[in-house]
């Protein structure tokens, strides 16, 4: 069984319409989304339009969760007081930009997801198991990983949050982060998914899609969002 597993679109449709049209050529049985799918990017609706016409589960992340429930604050972890000034912008637009109808969605949306696929017990979540904006990094210590895959009795992990793919397996059992289909961390301005194959063993291969980034950069400076969020989608640096 090949599943594709994506993450943290944060508003970005040309990064998101590339990668479902990515995996269309890839021949998956299922498409999960590990959350985080508004912010920054100035399509919240559209994306999460497209998310719900093609019937992809989703689990809520930080984000959805702050801008469903019109919170002052988005979960995040700032690396200083301009990127928390910058943080609040986002989210203050993004929430008036929501529709009401999506932002219910957004609420209902579960924080996590189990499922049962080819013998393999997997949970979805946008952070971690006990917490929506936890940062599990490849560096996370492996016994609290073991931890987590003990406590929820899950074959393999699914998380995103942290905009950086990584695959680690502990034991027999798999933690695998979905990286970033939108905003991206890692260096360039193309988009990940994980792609993963449900066998007699797991394989998980880090696929990179490049897009029209710069679309997407000016349609963020149209849309009045800062300067900022446009370079993060041109350079792949935040």
């Amino acid at each position: 069984m090949r599943i594709a597993v994506l993450s943290d679109i944060h508003g970005n449709l040309p990064a998101l319409q590339a990668v479902l049209a990515d995996i269309e050529g890839k021949q998956v049985d299922k498409i999960f989304c590990l959350g985080d799918l508004v912010g920054y990017g100035p399509w919240p609706n559209e994306v999460i339009d497209l998310l719900r016409q093609r019937d992809i589960p989703c689990v809520q992340g930080n984000y959805d969760e702050s801008v469903g429930e019109e919170l002052l604050a988005c979960g995040c972890d700032f690396a200083d007081a301009d990127a928390a000034r910058l943080g609040e912008i986002s989210l203050n637009w993004t929430i008036d930009a929501t529709n009401d109808e999506n932002k219910s969605w957004l609420r209902e949306l579960p924080q996590l997801l189990p499922a049962d696929l080819a013998g393999y017990r997997l949970l979805l979540v946008h952070g971690s198991p006990r917490q929506n904006n936890e940062y599990l990094t490849f560096s996370y210590p492996a016994a609290q990983l073991e931890r987590f895959l003990q406590a929820t009795e899950a074959d393999i992990l699914l998380c995103g949050h942290t905009h950086l793919a990584f695959h680690r397996q502990i034991g027999s059992k798999h933690v695998v982060n979905a990286g970033s289909a939108g905003k991206p961390k890692h260096g360039n301005p193309n988009v990940i998914y994980q792609l993963l194959e449900l066998g007699k063993q797991v394989s998980v291969t880090t696929v990179e899609v490049p897009y029209d980034y710069a679309r997407a950069a000016q349609a963020i400076v149209a849309a009045g969002l800062p300067e900022e969020f446009a370079r993060i989608v041109r350079t792949g640096n935040s």
